[in-house]
């Protein structure tokens, strides 16, 4: 099978002034693996042509709907490959569904979906179709996060104890929703956003991020949400005890209100004979130390790394990458792993280890749990439905 490189993207959302929408484009570009061609960038469809334009996108590829984009696409030959979902939180899940229906490949924000009703409609229609499905989960992109899942598993740290992970910001410290701001608008309205506050939008991360590098399933959580700005509709904090299966003990904090905090992401995960740290705002450095050992500092880039890391990096050894590059690590994965099944083989390893719809389904299921385990009477452990 011939398979045009680069894939031919569409994009739906994340128009102008859209934060998030500029971080998909300038990762999917990174490494050439892909081409913007086509998009529904805007709910005003003339802004969203006009966005469009200065993209290069052609006029007759820029959509006013989801619903024209779909029709548009799906009767051209050089149909895009795979849309990428760059709406707000409660849209997900039609736009989706109505892709993947139509055939399409889908690259999707987190959360997968605003309700787990959703989430679970959309995981079960993406395995009957076959259609990929990944979420866009950034901080799985970093090279020295797959060095400490490669770590986790070959058994460097022992049967893990306990998993420290915590997502701090501060941009939401005053009501910045009653300001004009829409970013914080939508996320604080449970309609647009659903019901989980900071627990979804940043929470979510660090539950993934712990499951991703300790391969851990959680058994049951109890958790303490707290709304601080007066007026606000969700939580702006997150407390959460989380067990997991095999007896080892979790904490998550996540936080919207954290003052000094800009992108505060930490784990901790400590075992039997060591632990393992990763701080992202100094993404290139993992912290090892052995029992009865000299405590190191692994570095990205250097040789005796796994090849996991080795395939995310791009610059030598004390050329810092970050964020971008970790996003565009995922985007280069999800092509890598597109192509693959197209031309029928297994994917190389960067098309491995991806968040995935069942990654999403279950970021989803903990945010559900949290919130009601939270609104619960007296204190309770839940169980999600997927782990």
């Amino acid at each position: 099978m011939s398979i045009a490189k680069p894939l031919r993207l569409g994009m739906i959302g994340g128009g102008q002034g859209a934060y998030i929408g500029n971080i998909h484009r300038i990762a999917a570009r990174l490494d050439g693996e892909w081409q913007l061609v086509a998009g529904a960038f805007d709910v005003n469809p003339e802004s969203g042509r006009e966005f469009a334009r200065s993209q290069g996108i052609d006029d007759d590829r820029s959509y006013g709907t989801y619903e024209e984009f779909i029709a548009g696409e799906v009767a051209r030959e050089d149909r895009v490959d795979a849309v990428a979902i760059c709406t707000p939180n409660f849209t997900h899940y039609p736009i989706a569904k109505a892709l993947i229906e139509a055939g399409f490949d889908v690259i999707c924000e987190k959360p997968l979906t605003a309700t787990l009703e959703d989430a679970v409609q959309l995981e079960n229609l993406a395995t009957e179709t076959g259609r990929f499905v990944g979420v866009t989960y950034t901080y799985s992109g970093y090279p020295m996060v797959h060095e400490a899942r490669v770590r986790v598993a070959r058994g460097d740290i022992g049967n893990i104890r306990t998993v420290q992970v915590e997502y701090p910001l501060e941009w939401m410290a005053t009501a910045i929703e009653q300001k004009g701001n829409a970013q914080a608008a939508w996320r604080t309205d449970p309609k647009k956003n659903g019901r989980g506050g900071s627990i979804g939008d940043i929470g979510t991360h660090a539950y993934h991020l712990a499951g991703f590098v300790t391969g851990l399933k959680l058994q049951s959580l109890t958790a303490d949400l707290a709304t601080f700005v007066e007026g606000r509709a969700l939580d702006d904090n997150a407390h959460v005890m989380m067990r997991y299966e095999g007896g080892a003990r979790g904490l998550l904090w996540s936080s919207q209100v954290a003052l000094g905090n800009s992108n505060g992401v930490r784990l901790r995960v400590f075992g039997e004979t060591g632990s393992l740290s990763w701080y992202q705002e100094q993404p290139n450095e993992l912290i090892y130390a052995p029992l009865d050992g000299c405590v190191q500092v692994v570095k990205r880039g250097a040789e005796n790394l796994s090849e996991d890391a080795k395939v995310r990096t791009r610059t030598p050894p004390g050329h810092p990458e970050g964020y971008l590059e970790a996003f565009a690590n995922l985007y280069a994965g999800f092509a890598e792993a597109i192509v693959a099944r197209r031309e029928g083989r297994a994917p190389e390893a960067l098309g491995q280890n991806l968040p995935l719809a069942y990654d999403g389904l279950k970021g989803v299921a903990f945010v559900e749990a949290v919130v009601d385990s939270s609104e619960a009477t007296e204190p309770v452990w839940l169980r999600p439905i997927a782990v």
